[in-house]
């Protein structure tokens, strides 16, 4: 009996460490919540059963080691993770006759924090438990995070580190590559929290909320948990938003914070319990995992039985080809849902789906839809022989026991899914409406395959308004924005066909020395494009490749029957030819940098990003600041000019 089932635990605990490390370190999901939990409760049962608990198990040890990024540091005291319940009876049995904080159980990063002399010295991540990684300029920069405060003694203290709902969509909006857009705010913030740049950090809102006093020196909490939160308040700190329960007030808590959780804008996936009583608390110790002051309560997950339609497969730019369940529609926490991931064939697999089965579907944290168990179990779903994007033989490739689809064909149009995102940008063709999600799924269906296809793109009316997602508002809006990208400049389009090492302003800088004539470019030699300034041997080389290829010709001729190209703007005289430039802080005048860069550049001059010995001016609004820019500016003798400066350099009035 017990050689198969430490057979079986270990089989079990392999899984759990690979869904594990992929979650944790890669980001990415291998198989759902509920999956998860299901092998975790058979391992801890199995343990129990037999008395064995190996040493490598996941129910004993904790996380897995930080990524190689960030400097390393062990934690003052090992970071445990929290035993948990999704029984409200099971958490009225915990909490006793102890009255007991309920909090939010964020789901963000835990963070843990150093303060010295009323500053902070050190914030570093909770990692596995016991080593961290040292992100203290990031955490300098998180939005609501108090630098000073009036305790001067020395303060550790644990919180989370969250993206709320609602800057996640915005910062996702601004990811044109579909394949790198963020799954949820957990995986955007934890990627946000550990940039080597904090300047990235500080654009992304990360916000912090404690949830524990580790210590204080020579402070008197009156032995409370509740003390010690309002004490942080008082210190600056925002603090988990809680309820002080007992086992007799506890439903009325509950209630609250099951309504709560449908509105919030922050990620939550259940809540914590936390005698009040620190010395009681304390008393109890931990087990191998699990401190036993505290409980975590999990939300049940709202299922529905819903049938099984198609699966559908997404090629991406990397060449895999994800499966997507389409089902009939069903409501799930307040809103409709008829699409899932299946991530891969290996769980497609595991799962037995076919057309027209009974599925279990739910949403995982609230948030990702995903399927639970097959009621059906038919197994008939096919897998597709050829691309649907290219129509060539796919593979399927198995790595860590994990089978994927692929598509082959280097020429795939959705390994371009970049290309066609430049295309769509603002500075090239500026078509709204297509974000690179949007281009995967037009690319996925066969609607694209050169850029010319975007403005046929009508040819697909019916089925684009019956997309998810799209409908016809969304259709008349992208018509109306193709209609507006046909009336556009020469340079735009140079820029917009992808030439490696073309960026706008060679572009327009090309353009203007052929004249704007599309023909004497295609036909041009390698010696007269490395005769105009700016364009070096490598750039010529790449021009007169892209224009010798005569697919690349082909596709160019099939764009250009869509466009009217407007004639250029009178040359203006080029007074900031040889100049460099920086532009930092914010603009008054200028909409963005992009415009007080688009007019450096029609003036012949050129911006760049960091202040060396060859820049010639700074700009920058607020020039007594002591900004790194400034100060080398200053360091190598570069004026910095406001906005209102350079504006009268340029001749701007």
């Amino acid at each position: 009996m017990n050689e198969s089932s430490i057979k079986k635990m270990k089989e079990l605990g392999e899984k759990l460490r690979e869904a594990s490390r992929a979650y944790y370190q890669e980001d990415r999901e291998i198989m759902s919540n509920v999956e998860y939990d299901a092998l975790y409760d058979t391992l801890s049962a199995l343990e129990k059963e037999t008395g064995i608990v190996l040493a490598d198990s996941p129910t004993v040890n904790v996380g897995y080691e930080a990524v190689e990024q960030l400097p390393k540091e062990e934690h003052e005291r090992p970071m445990l993770s929290l035993d948990k319940t999704k029984e409200r009876e099971a958490l009225r049995e915990f909490i006793g006759e102890h009255p007991t904080l309920l909090s939010w159980k964020l789901d963000g990063l835990t963070i843990v924090l150093t303060y010295e002399n009323g500053e902070l010295i050190k914030a570093v991540t909770r990692g596995n438990g016991i080593v961290g990684e040292v992100i203290t300029n990031n955490a300098r920069v998180f939005k609501n995070i108090p630098l000073k405060i009036s305790f001067k003694g020395r303060l550790v203290l644990r919180g989370e580190a969250i993206i709320t709902y609602s800057d996640f969509e915005k910062i996702n909006k601004t990811i044109g590559d579909a394949d790198a857009k963020y799954k949820n705010p957990r995986n955007l913030c934890s990627g946000s929290v550990r940039q080597l740049n904090n300047e990235i950090t500080a654009k992304r809102n990360v916000r912090f909320y404690a949830f524990s006093l580790v210590s204080a020196e020579g402070v008197d909490f009156r032995n409370s948990r509740e003390v010690q939160f309002r004490w942080l308040n008082e210190q600056g700190f925002e603090v988990v938003e809680y309820r002080k329960v007992t086992a007799e007030t506890l439903d009325e808590a509950m209630d609250y914070f099951a309504e709560a959780v449908t509105t919030n804008d922050f990620p939550s996936d259940g809540l914590v319990a936390l005698y009040d009583d620190i010395a009681y608390g304390e008393s109890l110790g931990t087990t191998a995992k699990f401190p036993r002051n505290a409980m975590a309560f999990k939300w049940a997950d709202e299922m529905r039985d819903t049938r099984l339609l198609e699966i559908e497969w997404s090629p991406s730019r990397t060449g895999l080809i994800n499966p997507v369940a389409i089902f009939e529609p069903v409501e799930l926490e307040g809103t409709t849902v008829s699409r899932a991931s299946v991530h891969n064939i290996s769980i497609m697999k595991e799962l037995k789906l076919g057309i027209g089965d009974t599925i279990r579907v739910y949403k995982a944290n609230m948030i990702i839809p995903q399927i639970a168990e097959n009621l059906t179990g038919s197994g008939n779903a096919p897998i597709p022989h050829t691309c649907p994007a290219c129509g060539q033989e796919t593979v399927v490739k198995k790595e860590n026991d994990v089978e994927c689809l692929f598509c082959v064909n280097p020429g795939c149009p959705a390994k371009k899914i970049k290309s066609f995102g430049l295309f769509t940008s603002r500075d090239a063709m500026n078509i709204d409406g297509l974000s690179e999600a949007t281009l995967e799924k037009f690319i996925a269906r066969g609607f694209i395959h050169d850029f010319g296809d975007i403005f046929e793109i009508s040819r697909y009316k019916d089925e684009i308004v019956e997309m998810e997602g799209f409908g016809q508002k969304s259709y008349d809006n992208l018509m109306e924005s193709l209609e507006r990208a046909k009336e556009t400049t020469l340079p735009r389009v140079i820029y917009s066909l992808g030439i490696a090492n073309i960026g706008l302003a060679n572009a327009k800088v090309i353009c203007r020395h052929f004249d704007n004539d599309l023909d004497r470019i295609r036909h041009a030699s390698l010696e007269e494009f490395s005769d105009i300034d700016t364009i070096g041997p490598v750039i010529a080389g790449n021009l007169v490749a892209y224009f010798k290829d005569e697919d690349n010709n082909r596709r160019l001729d099939h764009l250009m029957n869509f466009l009217h190209i407007q004639e250029d703007s009178p040359k203006q005289e080029q007074i900031f030819e040889g100049m460099n430039f920086v532009i930092t802080g914010s603009l008054v005048h200028f909409g963005n940098r992009s415009e007080a860069k688009e007019l450096i550049e029609s003036l012949g001059g050129k911006v760049t990003g960091s202040v060396t010995k060859k820049t010639n001016y700074l700009i920058n609004n607020d020039i007594q600041s002591n900004s790194s820019k400034n100060k080398k500016a200053r360091e190598l003798g570069i004026p910095i000019l406001s906005e209102e400066d350079f504006r009268k350099l340029a001749g701007v009035q």
